[in-house]
């Protein structure tokens, strides 16, 4: 694993006195253009302004005179266009005849004012917007509680947040981070909020708001960086359930001791799969169907009714496949009654929901 300073160098961010992260985004579903693509849309406005202004005295050339030589070229029209748009009036050149003087008054005029509204609100604009951003992200925040957040948006982190939908998860209540900017992108447009930045650093997931999340995903796509995002987010909430994935079995005693719930090994459980198509194809078919939620049968946590406490297992009317009771994972066939705290593990059909 890179040392933090020699990772900070690879991303080429800052840090400040503290130690943390300088570069990050928050980005918000529907969020207005940036004001640099603003700045960039009024400029282009700007110019064709000034081309428009071009266009109708060069048309009409023969109306100016100009006190150098007495005739008006392409150059000087842009000259003069430039000039009068900006209200510099150097009188070098002048409209002369009442042709070109009536073309001043009711087109030249009213470019000039739309030239000048745009270079004036190009700066309110642009600050008006940040300020505008700001607010809706200093807003999102504030009311952002046991929310869900994704750590890596690739194709692990695509497929959690999938399936969290699947089950009637809120889509508000889902935060992304990633270094990408193609997986924000992703994010963004599937009408997710998303946070930029490296999740190995505390400021990074504060934005996401980290420390009051009830989930967390972590779905980097290297083993190393899981570990130290999950210790970072452990760190950072203590009380969180925390999900990790790991493509190497090897790595999975050291993420749970960095802070992680449960972990998923990638490359095993696609190998098992694997070896579980080879034997039986229908069986690979019904376990495709099982971790595809909510398209045929469902794989369900839930509490225990009060009508279920005391009766056994094949009384419900769900498939039982395993009983949480505390931190223990039973399977049906070692229980034989369900208790009041437990919870089941069971298959259900869409068809029943």
């Amino acid at each position: 694993m890179l040392p933090v300073a020699d990772r900070r160098r690879r991303l080429n961010v800052g840090t400040g006195p503290d130690g943390d992260i300088r570069r990050w985004a928050v980005r918000l579903p529907g969020s207005t253009t940036g004001p640099l693509r603003k700045m960039a849309d009024r400029l282009l406005m700007a110019l064709l302004v000034l081309f428009a202004t071009f266009l109708l005295v060069f048309a009409d050339r023969d109306g100016y005179r100009d006190s150098v030589d007495g005739e008006v070229s392409a150059i000087d029209a842009i000259y003069y266009a430039t000039v009068t748009l900006s209200t510099t009036g150097y009188g070098d050149i002048v409209p002369a005849t009442p042709g070109a003087r009536l073309s001043n008054v009711l087109l030249i005029t009213p470019l000039r004012f739309i030239f000048l509204v745009i270079l004036v609100g190009t700066t309110f604009e642009v600050l008006a917007e940040r300020t505008r951003t700001q607010w809706r992200v200093d807003r999102w925040r504030s009311r952002l509680r046991e929310h869900t957040v994704v750590i890596g948006y690739g194709t692990k982190g695509q497929g959690a947040v999938s399936t969290l939908l699947a089950t009637g998860y809120p889509k508000d209540q889902i935060v992304v981070v990633d270094r990408d900017g193609g997986h924000i992108a992703e994010a963004i447009a599937s009408g997710l909020a998303a946070v930029t930045g490296d999740a190995t650093h505390n400021a990074v997931l504060r934005q996401a708001s980290l420390d009051r999340a009830d989930r967390i995903v972590v779905a980097t796509d290297r083993d190393d960086t899981t570990v130290l995002v999950t210790l970072t987010a452990r760190q950072l909430n203590p009380s969180a359930t925390v999900v990790a994935a790991v493509r190497e079995s090897e790595n999975v005693p050291l993420v749970r001791q960095s802070g992680a719930d449960a972990v998923i090994t990638s490359s095993e459980a696609a190998g098992r799969l694997l070896g579980v198509a080879t034997a039986s194809p229908a069986v690979s078919d019904v376990f495709d169907d099982l971790l595809n939620q909510g398209k045929g049968l469902d794989l369900i946590e839930r509490k225990v009714t009060a009508d279920e406490v005391g009766r056994p297992l094949h009384a419900d009317r769900d498939i039982v496949l395993a009983v949480v009771r505390g931190s223990v994972i039973m399977r049906f066939d070692t229980v034989d009654q369900l208790a009041t705290d437990d919870r089941v593990v069971v298959v259900r059909s869409r068809r029943d929901t």
